[in-house]
């Protein structure tokens, strides 16, 4: 059976992706099943995946990392070969060393019975700053948790903004965040 194994995983354990041809899938998760079977194998699905990427602040591609955002601004400079040559490295270095306008940040929220999911306002004194990425219930901290860009000004840790999650009753169109 044909197939592509990557170590990596917003788990925070050693994980692996794999992929192969769509008719080999049950086949692949069978014996995947049965070998794993005496080392405690559990499966988990996507959700607990996301709930556990939020909590570590490592944000996905398409939603918190995305050609829009620099790699300086998503906080990524660490993951990048610098020695190497690609498309666009003299940009690139030239944002590295430049102060961000914005940066990304994760924060808990408090809500009650709702939580984030991406695109809502990120507010300061009533102002809009940012907004959301991403974002969801984190079930480790128990804890909703946001990814989202602000003003590089408001990004310190410790920073209490708010979110708007809904509008539906007055003076409760947002809930606090915190950095």
């Amino acid at each position: 059976m044909p197939l592509v194994l990557i170590r990596i995983s917003f788990s925070g354990e050693i994980g692996h992706e794999i992929y192969c041809k769509p008719h080999y899938l049950l086949r692949l998760a069978e014996a995947i099943e049965q070998h794993g079977a005496a080392l405690g194998f559990k499966w988990y699905g996507a959700r607990a995946l996301m709930s556990l990427r939020l909590e570590k602040g490592w944000g996905p591609w398409g939603l918190d990392y995305r050609p829009d955002f620099t790699p300086a601004e998503a906080g990524l400079n660490g993951f990048i070969n610098w020695t190497k040559e690609f498309v666009g490295k003299a940009v690139a270095q030239k944002q590295k060393t430049e102060p961000q306008a914005r940066q990304l940040v994760t924060m808990t929220i408090d809500v009650d019975g709702i939580d984030v999911s991406n695109d809502e306002a990120i507010l300061k004194d009533g102002q809009a700053l940012g907004y959301v990425s991403s974002g969801g219930y984190a079930s480790h901290v128990d804890r909703s948790v946001a990814m989202g860009y602000v003003n590089t000004e408001q990004s310190a840790s410790g920073t209490r903004l708010e979110v708007e999650i809904r509008v539906s009753l007055p003076g409760k169109s947002s809930r606090n965040g915190t950095l």
